[in-house]
């Protein structure tokens, strides 16, 4: 399993912003390790944000994406105290949820 990622979600008068920081390989398939072999792609296909249960965002990544992908978006009428759960699932069938309060 990938490491916990790194969740700030900040109340504002407009609602939250929210920062997250995944940490994942994201490889695109077609780099060559030093051997010369292709590194197999591995990169995050699905990220999905939740506030208090309700789905606000819905995205789908391919292998463009760099390494350990930065995420920055805005929940409107969040306010502190909300729960924030951040989901991914790459192409290996790994996945990973963790989740914030808004402050």
């Amino acid at each position: 399993m990938a490491d916990p990622m790194r969740i700030r979600a900040q109340a504002n008068p407009s609602g939250a912003l929210v920062r997250v920081l995944m940490s994942h390989e994201m490889e695109t398939g077609q780099r060559r390790d030093a051997a010369g072999k292709i590194i197999p792609a591995w990169h995050i296909t699905e990220v999905t944000a939740s506030l208090n249960g309700k789905v606000v965002l819905s995205a789908e990544w391919g292998p463009a994406v760099a390494k350990n992908p930065f995420l920055q978006f805005t929940v409107k009428g969040a306010k502190a105290g909300d729960k924030i759960a951040i989901s991914w699932k790459d192409n290996h069938g790994d996945s990973r949820t963790d989740e914030a309060t808004v402050s």
